[in-house]
């Protein structure tokens, strides 16, 4: 039997139609309200994480100027000989300058360095006195040291036994060649010899301070 509607009666269809709209809207606000949270709490985290970031930047940033500001109030540099040499180091006054007159890259067999506060005079001219000079010399240790013995047995050269970093040597004290008055230290280094001498005994102090600083890579 067919069913009549009468004159403001609601078809059910058109309540079904109405509670699917209001539940489609519903639905469509919850997803929005849903999509906003989501953007807050990402927005939220975002900068959370670059905040961190930020203040781990600004961390290391002060770690490095600490590091820099403490290596500028450092004393000493580092002074290192070629690898192919042996590589001896020590500690020498920062406001010193170093030379490096002949070495492995120019085809030399000997190694020169001088160091000098400031400046490093010219190296060629036998009048200039230096803090420090450093050689490593192609000859054997036995023939360095025996070049220094005749001014030993004359009395301008005193001698005694070095060690430093588990090398042993000799070390001179007195007037050498050119009345240059002084202190030096000579060691073996594998198949060469290492020299490291101050003109002055002016210089002396420091010398004895930085002797104490040797190293090799054995």
């Amino acid at each position: 039997m067919k069913l009549r509607y009468q004159p403001g009666e609601i078809h059910p269809s058109t309540i079904m139609i109405v509670v699917m709209t209001v539940l489609f809207i519903g639905a469509g606000s919850f997803g929005i309200w849903a999509f906003m949270q989501y953007q807050d709490k990402k927005t939220d985290v975002d900068g959370q994480i670059s905040s961190a970031v930020a203040d781990a930047k600004n961390e290391q940033a002060k770690e490095d100027e600490v590091k820099i500001q403490a290596a500028k109030e450092e004393p000493f540099s580092q002074f290192v000989g070629p690898d192919d040499y042996g590589r001896v180091t020590f500690d020498y006054p920062r406001n010193w300058s170093v030379y490096e007159a002949n070495s492995v890259s120019n085809g030399s067999k000997n190694y020169e360095a001088y160091l000098n506060p400031v400046y490093v005079p010219p190296v060629d001219d036998k009048e200039n006195r230096f803090a420090l000079r450093v050689t490593i010399s192609d000859k054997q240790y036995d023939e360095v040291v025996a070049d220094y013995q005749k001014l030993v047995e004359k009395g301008e050269l005193s001698s005694k036994s070095f060690s430093v970093d588990s090398q042993t040597g000799i070390r001179l004290d007195g007037t050498f060649k050119d009345e240059i008055r002084g202190a030096a230290i000579v060691l073996k280094i594998r198949d060469k010899t290492l020299t490291i001498q101050t003109d002055a005994d002016t210089f002396k102090p420091y010398f004895d301070e930085i002797i104490k600083t040797i190293e090799f890579n054995k």
